[in-house]
């Protein structure tokens, strides 16, 4: 099997609700002030055995310039073989400098093109843990602990049994918060916590400190992700899990310098930030042979397939916005949360359900690389 073919269309779609996080971070409209819009990529790579791998992902314009210009690297390459690819990608990354965020963008398409060509769903591919799934309900950050507690009850009634705060940023308001949390949840809730790297060593000691003794399952990024002394000498300083190297370049690589340094004590994977699903089986394994959960980071269809992959991770995590969306998440096609848990499609692919005709007649950008760009 040969790749033939790479098609970008630049789509521009509804941006979704409007939310915040922490102080001094950018909401979730940050990339276009003041739009309901947002700009996706739809990539489409063609082989010669007609079998096509596609897949929707975010930053259009980015995407479309990093396939006009080096995907062409790839046609005539057998996409079934995963492992040669994404070695070569980091070749491609090497001038390059690829976004993080796009250095999975081919191993997706090659997987996607490999489940359908075995008619195997992605996960049992990977391995095959369980495609039942325990779900979080993570917050976004909303103006008072009024607006947290009506929100977490939502979720209560919803089905879910474990809750992540994303909250303010300030120390403490942040713990008044995380005690509200438990008391509102109860004693057997699982409860975590994301900094969102916001704090510097002695904040980040201070929240640690009061997190463990709520009991929570983890205490997730609270700062910067660059200097790994800190992060070493926070983990001896607390009992509760550190769960870090989120946003860290570098894949498996660089997270063995965390493992290496005692930087944390569970890992995070995802298909966007880790270098699509084979950058993330990777981590994953890494992580089990250390005795550590690799906990998958976000939503989507890409990140489900990783969570019923791999056994050292809890939960799917499902990001919680407004009354609205809590009450619609039993119905969200094949992400839907049920009684708090999510179940993985066993259907070969990724899974995105595309009007090929609708792209077509209302795309803003296109960009096609085939053999005849050689």
């Amino acid at each position: 099997m040969k790749i033939t073919k790479f098609d970008c269309w630049v789509v521009e779609e509804d941006a979704g609700p409007r939310f915040g996080w922490r102080d001094g971070l950018p909401g979730s409209h940050g990339e276009y002030p003041g739009a309901s819009t947002t700009r996706n990529a739809i990539v489409r790579m063609e082989t010669d055995s007609g079998t096509f791998g596609a897949v929707k992902i975010r930053r259009g314009d980015a995407v479309a310039d990093l396939v006009r210009r080096r995907f062409h690297h790839f046609i005539g390459d057998n996409p079934l073989l995963t492992e040669k690819l994404w070695t070569k990608v980091w070749e491609v990354d090497r001038v390059e400098e690829i976004h993080m965020n796009l250095l999975g963008l081919l191993d997706l398409l090659c997987w996607d093109v490999k489940s359908k060509t075995a008619g195997l769903p992605i996960y049992q591919m990977l391995g095959g843990a369980d495609p039942v799934v325990p779900a979080y309900a993570s917050t976004v950050t909303w103006p008072t602990l009024e607006d947290y507690e009506r929100h977490i009850k939502l979720c209560m009634d919803a089905g879910f049994t474990a809750f992540k705060l994303h909250a303010w940023g300030d120390v403490k308001r942040d713990i008044e918060l995380s005690r509200a949390l438990r008391r509102w949840t109860g004693p057997e809730a699982d409860l975590m916590f994301d900094g969102s790297a916001g704090w510097d060593y002695v904040d980040a000691l201070k929240v640690g400190l009061a997190l463990q003794d709520e009991g929570f399952l983890w205490y997730e990024e609270p700062m910067r992700e660059f200097h790994l002394g800190s992060y070493s000498k926070l983990c001896e300083k607390l009992t509760i899990p550190v769960l870090a190297a989120e946003t860290s370049d570098g894949v498996h690589w660089n997270m063995a310098s965390w493992i290496e340094a005692g930087a944390l004590d569970m890992t995070r994977v995802s298909s966007f930030f880790k270098g699509g699903f084979t950058g993330a089986m990777k981590i994953a394994h890494m992580s089990d042979a250390f005795g550590m959960r690799a906990q998958v980071h976000g939503m989507g269809l890409e990140n489900a397939q990783i969570c019923a992959a791999i056994p050292n991770n809890d939960y799917y995590e499902q990001l919680v916005m407004n009354p609205e969306q809590i009450a619609g998440l039993g119905d969200a096609g094949p992400l839907s949360i049920v009684d708090g848990k999510l179940t993985v499609s066993d259907a070969p692919g990724i899974g995105y359900e595309i009007d090929w005709d609708e792209v077509a007649a209302t795309h803003v950008h296109h960009v096609e690389v085939n053999a005849h760009h050689f």
